[in-house]
């Protein structure tokens, strides 16, 4: 059982900058990837960054704005976004599953465990 926790969130203004924190805790998740999701009112889940064995994935949309890393000491996954703008206003989750191929991390059933949330609002 793997448990997650997301923090991090709260409302800046655009051109801003937040830092969320996923932290991960069970067995094994040190292998695991872990991903960062996020979902605006009335719109689809969408995979935002993944991170896994020293490789780093990010959606089109955040690529030179938002940097993904890894602490492993203290099993925590950290999403640094910068340059805020209003459409990434969003509830972002952080996600993992084991073994999960890297060509699949912006599908969301491919994830078994989920954080709760943290909400990210960005004003204009």
């Amino acid at each position: 059982e793997v448990q997650l926790q997301a923090s991090g969130g709260g409302l800046v203004q655009a051109g801003g900058s937040l830092r969320l924190s996923c932290a991960a805790s069970g067995s094994a998740v040190d292998d695991y990837g872990i991903a960062w999701f996020r979902q605006a009112p009335g719109k689809e889940r969408e995979g935002v960054s993944f991170i896994n064995v020293g490789r780093k994935f990010y959606a089109g949309s955040v690529k030179d704005r938002f940097t993904i890393s890894r602490d492993n000491a203290k099993n925590t996954v950290y999403l640094q976004m910068n340059s805020l703008k209003p459409e990434d206003t969003a509830v972002y989750y952080c996600a993992t599953a084991p073994r999960l191929p890297f060509s699949l991390w912006r599908t969301p059933s491919y994830y078994t465990f989920w954080g709760q949330g943290t909400l990210v609002t960005v004003s204009s």
